[in-house]
């Protein structure tokens, strides 16, 4: 089905037929359907959904979108949508909401929605606990299989997975996991205490989200309980978020990269004003700061009169510092991101730097020579200004694009920032320096 099919279906009004067609389709193929239409047939076409679709489809809608059916919709509609979210996501829609919407959504929500989402919104901000759902399925170490499956019927349908049960103390302390596989297959006489999993891993309430993503990446869980400073099990999260935050750092990080700042609205959601609140920041701070290469161009101007061909080569060895810069930084970024070196690993990265840099910047001065001199037709001793600045650069490239995104996080700074073009600015001043003075050295020019 395509938009232009839903809008033939709302002009002939046949809305029976078109509730009909939405039935027949998945929850997240509607929800994209949806997004790409006009905002009054959206509102319409949402209110055709049978209403125990509704909720779902709601759940996979971009925020700004959820924000313009929510408010648009009566109190009792919005109420229904409320109520049958998962209270991750309901919290997650309240913290993009204004004060006055929140309240009026909460103040008719049920009592067991208020108390969910108002206990998720008090956490901070990327933290496990604000990611979390509420809805899992526990049980008691003392319980026969027959009775935990008996227990997971009744609950199971409002929770969010029903593929690992918690098992719990009278404190409502963790202290294993059993799988509903593990159930399914052990006698039904069988107690809890000596099918479940003991070593249960968890994290906690205030862990950063994106370390909680590394761990389920490393274990290859499915779903992650979260627990509070006293091992308490106040919610889990599901893999299904964690692939909603993986592609959000994934944005955020290639955005600080671009010098950018990050952004959750959709591209073509956002006007020009929009993009230019974005981008102009940055913009002006690197055209300010790249006036520090002006400068030093401007310091060795008489140089440039005695060789001006040295003009030719400024662009080349620019360029090729910036690249050789970029991809260190990116190459560590990932590699802190994945939590495979640390700031202590400083000095081995350093030096594994320092040779790479020998190496590229070495096979990249020898093309370049023989271009110089059979292309370029340069004097041999330009030609070797040129090559050593290469080396030089690739190897000062090397080492600010791996100690500055290492040093960034060990300040507690995204190392994201210093990527390129705030890593290639620095590097354009460094390689020019170099540049003018192995030029000064060899060609034996004054300044």
């Amino acid at each position: 089905m395509t938009d232009q099919e839903i809008m033939s279906f709302i002009e002939e009004k046949r809305y029976n037929d078109l509730r009909a067609t939405l039935a027949e389709l998945n929850e997240a193929d509607v929800a994209a359907l949806l997004e790409d239409l006009p905002q009054k047939v959206q509102l319409k076409t949402f209110r055709l959904l049978p209403k125990d679709m509704a909720a779902d489809v709601f759940s996979f809608l971009p925020t700004d979108v959820e924000q313009d059916i929510i408010t648009s919709l009566t109190d009792s509609e919005a109420t229904a949508i409320i109520d049958n979210l998962m209270a991750d996501d309901a919290a997650d829609l309240m913290e993009e909401m204004p004060a006055s919407v929140v309240k009026r959504l909460l103040s008719h929500a049920s009592p067991d929605t208020r108390r969910d989402i108002n206990h998720l919104l008090k956490f901070p901000e990327d933290s496990a606990g604000s990611i979390m759902t509420v809805e899992f399925v526990d049980l008691r170490e003392n319980l026969t299989v027959e009775e935990a499956l008996s227990r997971i019927r009744k609950t199971g349908i409002d929770r969010e997975t029903i593929n690992n049960c918690y098992v719990l103390d009278s404190a409502r302390r963790l202290i294993g996991m059993v799988a509903l596989r593990t159930l399914i297959l052990s006698k039904s006489d069988a107690l809890i205490r000596d099918i479940m999993e003991e070593k249960v891993i968890s994290v906690e309430t205030l862990t950063d989200q994106e370390e909680v993503a590394r761990m389920i990446s490393k274990y290859d869980f499915s779903s992650i309980p979260v627990v509070d400073s006293e091992d308490r099990l106040v919610g889990i999260i599901t893999v299904d978020d964690i692939i909603d935050i993986i592609e959000e750092e994934a944005t955020e990080d290639i955005q600080k990269m671009a010098a950018i700042l990050p952004s959750d609205d959709p591209y073509d959601r956002m006007s020009p004003v929009d993009l230019w609140k974005k981008r102009i920041g940055w913009l002006l701070l690197l055209m300010v700061s790249a006036t520090f290469t002006g400068k030093i161009i401007t310091s060795y101007e008489s140089s440039l009169q005695a060789y001006i061909i040295l003009t030719a080569f400024i662009p080349q060895l620019m360029d090729t510092g910036g690249n050789c810069g970029s991809q260190t930084s990116t190459t560590i970024i990932r590699a802190l991101s994945l939590n495979e070196i640390n700031f202590p690993d400083l000095a081995k990265v350093i030096w594994k730097e320092f040779r790479t840099a020998i190496i590229c910047g070495g096979t990249l001065a020898a093309a370049n020579f023989v271009k110089l001199l059979l292309i370029d037709r340069a004097e041999p001793l330009v030609a070797l200004v040129v090559c050593i600045t290469m080396v030089c650069a690739v190897i000062c490239a090397n080492l600010a694009g791996c100690m500055l995104p290492m040093v960034a996080k060990r300040f507690g700074l995204d190392p994201a920032v210093m990527a390129s073009p705030m890593l290639t600015t620095v590097i354009d001043a460094l390689t020019l320096s170099i540049y003018f003075q192995v030029a000064v050295h060899i060609l034996h020019i004054g300044l």
